[in-house]
C-alpha cells in the first residue's frame, strides 16, 4: 500500500519523529513523508513512534485508497492536532466572532459553574429541578417523596465546591486546556494529588452545616452525601491521601488563605438564598430549600470545630456498602439502599449533563420563561411495538397451548410486584414475554441476557420468527447489528431499537461507571425482560448488582414495575431471600405441553481413569455432550473426531470463529434444521436460551439449574416416541460434597458443589429410575427448594456466592475512577481495570495443527492478525491472568518478548527488574494491540534461541480439518496421548 505520514510535532518530538520516519519513508516536504509499505512494516512504524511518543508528538498516517480518496489509518500522539479525518486545522481564535456575540463575559463578583459561564446559582437550581423531575417521572411513586427531595437537594448542592477560588480563577481566565474536563479545573500544571476536587469540597461544606439539617432524616442525609460525593468519578491519585472530608478540608486550607476559606463558607448561604429565590420564582412550591437546609452562621470557628470533631475520622462514602457478615435481611436492606443511591446519582448526573449543555443565555431564558421541563420532553416518535407484537401473535394457531400462554401472560401483567415467568424449556417463554409486553403497552423493551450467546439466540428468534418488521437491535461488546447480521448499527443509533437485546454488562455500565450512568434512566423507564436470570446467582458481583437493578425497578409504583424475570429454573431461594419475592404470589408457571417421557441415569466415573471417562467415548444419533468446561469438550472432540460426525462449540474461540460456529450449531440442530452434524460437544455455553434439540444427551453433574437447562435441549420439540434418557456423569467426590478432583473443585469455585450434591441425592430419592414428564421434574425442582432437608446446602452455596461478591465489591472493583485520556474515534477495544467479568487480558497464540493429535504440527502463523487500520475491529482472544501466571507463561513472556518484539514497551527494561517487566506486560495487555503471547511461532522463537525453548505449558490455537479446536494447552494434548 502507499501511505503518507503528516507530522505536527513540536519541540524535541520533531527530531525524534523525523529519525523514525526517515528510516521508513521518503521525505517529500518539511513535515510530510510518503512510501510504499507492507502491513507488517506499517505496524513496525507505529510501534517505533509509540516508543518515542510524548505530549509534543502528533503524527497521522493516511493510506491512499484510490486515485481520489485517502483514508486515515492512525494517529500517534496528540490527536487534538487533527480532526477525526486526520485533517489539520489552519486557524484558531480566542476572540468573539459573530455567532458568539451573546457570549457573557465573566464578572469579578459572580461565581460560575463552568466555561459556558453559567452562574453557579442558576446552574445548581436547574440541576436540582431537573433531577427532581427526572426521579418523579421514572419512578412515579408517591411512596418515595423523601427521595424526590434528596434528588432536588443533591442537585442544588452537588457543585457547592466550585466556590473554590482556584476553580473560579480557572473558569474565568478563558484558557482552559481540556474542554472534556470542563468544570474540573485540570490544566497541565494542576494536580489533584495536592488539592481536593470540587465534589469533595461540596461534601465538606455540606458536612460543616449538616447538624443544622433538622428536617432531613438519617437515610436522606446518607443518600445526599453519597450523591454529592459520587456525582463525579473518583480521580486517580498516586497516593491515597484523600480518604475523608477532613483531608479535603486540610488540603484546601493549605492552598487557600484563612480569609478565602471563611469567604467560601459565607458564600454558601448567599448561594442558597439565590437558589431559593429562583425556586420560588419558578413556582416550585413543593421544594423549599430554606426549610430543608435552614443553615446559618453564628461563628465560623465554632462550625469548623464541630466539623473537625465529628468528621476527623470519617471516610468518604463507600460506593457500595456491604459487609461479609450481612445475613439475608440486612443484605436485602443494603441492596435496596444501594439501588436508591444508583438512581439518585443517575438523576443528578443526567440533569447536570443536560443543563451543562446549554449556554448561559439559554439557561437564563429557560428559567425566566419556565421552560426547563422541555429538556425532558420525549422527542421520539410514537412506538408501534405493540402492533408488531399483535401481528406476531396472530400468526400462531388457536390451540390449547396458545390459549394457556395468553392466560399466563395476562396473569403476569396483572401482578402488582415484579413478575417472574417460570416454565419448562420449550414452553414458549419468549412468546409469553412478548405478550406480557403487549398487555403492559410497552413502547420499548430491553431484553437483557447473561451471555452473548443467549443474546444471539434471542436476536435470531425475534428477527426471524416473532418481530421481522420491528426494529430489533442487538448490542453487546462483540455484536452491534439491527434487524439482521449484515446490518451494523450506526453509533448514533445505539439503543434506539424497539427491542434492544443486550447483555447485563451493558446495563451495569450505568451503575458501575460515571461515563454511562445516565443509561440507568431509560432502563427504569422501559419495559425490561431479564432472560435466564438464574445465571447471575453464582456469578461474582453480578448477583448483587443484578439484585440492585431489580430493586431499582421495584421503586416504581405497584402494577407498573415494568420488569419480567424469565427462567425455566427460577432459583426460589434467591427470589425469597434476596429479591423479597413470594414464589406463590409473584411467580407464574407455564406448564409444559411436551408429553414426551424422560428418564435420568447416573453414570459413575473416576476422573483418573481416562479410558473409561464417558466424555471420551464415541456417540451418534443426534447426541449432545455438555460438560462443565470447554477443556473436557475439546479433548473429547479431539479424541473421537474421526469416529463421529461432530461439531465442537465453547467459549475458547477467537471472535470470528465464535460467531461462525454458533451459526453452524444453530442451523444444524434447530427445529427442521440441516442435521449436518450428528454430535454436539460443548461446554455450558449452549445450555440456555438456544432453541436447539437432540435425541440423546450426556451431561456432567452440576447445579439443579444447569441440569434442568440442559435437559431442556433434549427432545425440546416433543417429537420422540421413545423414552428420552438424560445421562448424568457424576464422581464420588461430588456425591459426598468434597472438593476433590477437577469436577468437584470446579463446582465449588462456582459455589454450586453442595447444591449439586443435595440435588443428586434428592433426585435419587424422589425420582429414581422411573420415567417422568417434564412437568413432573419441574415440580420436583420446586419441592427441592421447599424442602427443609436441603435448605442448609442451598443456603450454604448462596451465601458463599454472595460473600465472594461482597469481598470483590469491598476491593472497590466497581468504583468509577477517572483517568484522563484523549478521546479517540478508533474501534480499538480495551479491558477495563475494573472489569466485572474477571481479570482477563488480551492474548495471542501460535496455531497448532492437531489433525493427528499424537503428532501435532506447529504452524508458523498466529491465530489472528492485528488490523492495520485502527477503525477495523480486532479479531481477538482473552484469557484469565491467574491461569497465565499459574502456568508460568507470564514469566516466560517477560524473559523473551522484548527481544522478539523490540517495539513493545517492555523492551529496554533490565533483566534484573523482571517484576517490573511482568507488570508492564500485564498492564499493556488490556489493550488489544499489545496481547500476551501464550505461544510463539518458529520465526519468533528463532530470535531467542530456537524452537527448543518452547514453554511446556504454552497455550496454542489448535485447528484441524473439520474445524478449529480453540485455545488449549499443549500439555493437555500430550496427556490425551495417555488415553487408551
Amino acid at each position: 500500500m502507499i501511505v503518507t505520514f503528516i507530522s505536527q510535532c513540536e519541540k524535541k518530538a520533531i527530531h525524534r519523529t523525523r529519525r523514525v520516519l526517515d528510516a521508513f519513508a521518503n521525505r517529500i516536504g518539511d513535515n510530510t513523508w510518503q512510501t510504499v509499505i507492507t502491513e507488517d512494516g506499517l505496524l513496525a512504524v507505529k510501534r517505533m513512534l509509540l516508543k518515542t511518543v510524548s505530549k509534543s508528538t502528533a503524527v497521522a498516517c493516511h493510506r491512499i485508497a484510490t486515485r481520489r480518496y485517502t483514508e486515515l489509518v492512525w494517529v500517534v500522539g496528540n490527536k487534538n492536532k487533527f480532526n477525526k479525518d486526520g485533517v489539520v486545522p489552519v486557524n484558531t481564535t480566542q476572540k468573539d466572532v459573530f455567532m458568539d456575540v451573546m457570549t457573557m463575559k465573566p464578572k469579578k463578583d459572580e461565581f460560575y459553574a463552568n466555561t459556558h459561564l453559567q452562574p453557579l446559582a442558576e446552574h445548581l437550581f436547574a440541576v436540582g429541578y431537573i433531577a427532581h423531575q427526572l426521579f418523579k417521572r421514572v419512578v412515579g411513586n408517591d411512596e418515595h417523596v423523601n427521595l424526590e427531595k434528596v434528588a432536588f437537594l443533591a442537585g442544588c448542592l452537588h457543585d457547592l465546591g466550585k466556590l473554590d477560588p482556584l476553580f473560579q480563577d480557572w473558569v474565568k481566565k478563558g484558557k482552559q486546556k481540556n474542554p472534556q474536563e470542563d468544570g474540573q479545573h485540570i490544566d497541565v500544571k494542576f494536580t489533584f494529588d495536592k488539592h481536593p476536587r470540587h465534589n469533595e469540597i461540596s461534601l465538606m461544606l455540606f458536612n460543616i452545616f449538616e447538624n443544622q439539617c433538622n428536617t432531613l432524616n438519617r437515610s436522606q442525609k446518607i443518600a445526599l452525601q453519597h450523591v454529592i460525593y459520587w456525582h463525579h468519578a473518583k480521580p486517580y491519585r498516586k497516593e491515597e491521601n484523600f480518604i475523608g472530608v477532613f483531608n479535603a478540608y486540610e488540603y484546601l486550607n493549605k492552598n487557600v488563605s484563612q480569609e478565602q476559606f471563611e469567604e467560601i463558607v459565607k458564600e454558601v448561604l448567599k448561594l442558597l438564598n439565590r437558589i431559593h429565590a429562583l425556586s420560588q420564582h419558578y413556582s416550585d412550591k413543593s421544594q423549599n430549600i430554606q426549610i430543608d437546609l435552614p443553615w446559618g452562621i453564628e461563628s465560623i470557628n465554632d462550625l469548623v470545630e464541630d466539623f473537625s470533631y465529628n468528621f476527623k475520622n470519617t471516610v468518604f462514602p463507600e460506593f457500595k456498602d456491604y459487609k461479609v457478615t450481612d445475613e439475608f435481611p440486612a443484605l436485602r436492606q443494603k441492596i435496596n439502599i444501594n439501588a436508591q443511591h444508583n438512581l439518585l446519582r443517575a438523576c443528578v448526573i443526567s440533569a447536570d449533563r443536560l443543563i451543562s449543555s446549554l449556554t448561559a443565555v439559554e439557561l437564563c431564558e429557560r428559567i425566566q420563561e419556565h421552560r426547563l421541563d422541555e429538556l425532558l420532553d420525549n422527542q421520539e416518535s410514537l412506538s408501534s411495538l405493540v402492533s408488531h407484537i399483535e401481528n406476531a401473535l396472530s400468526r400462531f394457531p388457536k390451540s390449547a397451548r396458545t390459549k394457556k400462554q395468553s392466560e399466563v401472560a395476562e396473569q403476569l401483567a396483572d401482578l402488582s410486584d415484579i413478575a417472574v415467568l417460570s416454565g419448562a424449556a420449550g414452553c414458549g417463554k419468549t412468546k409469553i414475554a412478548l405478550e406480557w409486553a403487549k398487555y403492559k403497552n410497552a413502547k420499548k423493551i430491553f431484553w437483557v441476557c447473561p451471555r452473548v450467546q443467549v443474546c444471539q439466540g434471542i436476536f435470531e428468534e425475534l428477527i426471524s420468527t416473532y418481530l421481522p418488521d420491528a426494529n430489533i437491535e442487538i448490542f453487546t461488546g462483540e455484536f452491534k447489528f439491527t434487524n439482521s447480521w449484515d446490518k451494523p448499527t450506526k453509533e448514533k443509533n445505539y439503543f434506539s431499537g424497539d427491542v434492544v437485546v443486550t447483555t447485563i454488562d451493558q446495563i451495569l455500565g450505568s451503575v458501575t461507571t460515571h461515563t454511562n450512568v445516565n443509561g440507568l434512566i431509560p432502563f427504569v423507564d422501559a419495559h425490561v425482560i431479564f432472560d435466564e436470570y438464574h445465571e447471575y446467582i453464582d456469578m461474582e458481583i453480578f448477583n448483587l448488582l443484578f439484585a440492585e437493578l431489580v430493586f431499582v425497578k421495584k421503586m416504581r409504583k405497584n402494577y407498573d414495575k415494568r420488569l419480567l424475570l424469565v427462567s425455566a429454573t427460577p432459583h426460589y431461594s434467591f427470589l425469597k431471600e434476596i429479591l423479597n419475592l413470594d414464589a406463590n404470589e409473584d411467580v407464574v408457571e407455564m406448564p409444559s405441553f411436551n408429553q414426551s417421557l424422560y428418564e435420568i441415569q447416573f453414570i459413575d466415573y473416576d476422573e483418573t481413569i481416562s479410558e473409561k471417562n464417558p466424555f471420551y467415548q464415541a456417540y451418534d444419533n443426534k447426541t449432545f455432550i455438555i460438560s462443565n468446561t470447554a477443556k473436557t469438550a475439546q479433548l473429547g472432540f479431539l479424541y473421537k473426531k474421526d469416529q463421529e460426525k461432530s461439531i465442537l462449540f465453547h467459549s475458547k474461540y477467537k471472535r470470528s470463529d465464535k460467531k461462525k460456529w454458533f451459526n453452524e450449531v444453530y442451523e444444524s440442530f434447530k427445529k427442521d434444521g440441516s442435521n449436518q452434524y450428528d454430535i454436539l460437544r460443548s461446554g455450558p455455553i449452549v445450555q440456555a436460551s438456544l432453541n436447539i434439540s437432540c435425541d440423546h444427551m450426556l451431561v456432567e453433574m452440576s447445579s439443579p439449574e444447569n441440569i434442568l437447562q440442559r435437559l431442556g435441549r433434549l427432545d425440546r420439540f416433543g417429537q420422540n416416541s421413545q423414552i428420552n434418557t438424560l445421562n448424568i456423569a457424576v464422581t464420588d467426590h461430588i456425591k459426598q460434597g468434597k472438593q476433590v478432583g477437577s469436577s468437584a473443585k470446579f463446582l465449588a469455585r462456582l459455589h454450586g458443589l453442595q447444591s449439586a450434591k443435595a440435588w443428586y441425592l434428592y433426585l435419587n430419592e424422589y425420582l429414581g429410575n422411573k420415567p417422568f414428564k417434564l412437568a413432573e421434574i419441574y415440580k420436583i425442582y420446586k419441592d427441592f427448594y421447599n424442602s427443609v432437608h436441603v435448605k442448609k446446602e442451598i443456603q450454604q452455596d448462596l451465601k458463599a456466592a454472595l460473600k465472594s461478591s461482597i469481598m470483590l465489591l469491598n476491593a472497590k472493583v466497581t468504583e468509577p475512577v477517572k483517568v484522563l485520556k484523549v478521546k479517540s474515534d478508533d474501534k480499538k477495544i480495551k479491558i477495563s481495570k475494573n472489569s466485572l467479568r474477571g481479570d482477563n487480558r488480551f492474548v495471542q497464540m501460535a496455531v497448532l495443527d492437531v489433525n493427528n493429535y499424537k503428532n501435532p504440527i506447529f504452524k508458523n502463523e498466529y491465530a489472528y492478525q492485528l488490523p492495520v487500520i485502527e477503525t477495523e475491529e480486532f479479531d481477538n482472544l482473552t484469557e484469565s491472568t491467574s491461569l497465565i501466571k499459574d502456568l508460568g507463561l507470564l514469566n516466560f513472556i517477560a524473559q523473551k518478548h522484548g527481544n522478539i518484539d523490540p517495539t513493545h514497551p517492555v523492551k529496554g527494561i533490565p533483566e534484573k527488574k523482571m517484576t517490573f517487566r511482568n507488570m508492564v506486560l500485564e498492564n499493556y495487555a488490556r489493550d488489544a494491540e499489545y496481547p500476551l503471547y501464550l505461544s510463539y511461532i518458529e520465526d519468533d522463537l528463532n530470535k531467542v534461541g530456537g524452537a527448543g525453548i518452547r514453554h511446556s505449558e504454552a497455550i496454542y490455537y489448535a485447528v484441524c480439518d473439520q474445524q478449529p479446536i480453540g485455545a488449549i494447552s499443549i500439555q493437555l494434548i500430550k496427556e490425551l496421548n495417555n488415553v487408551n
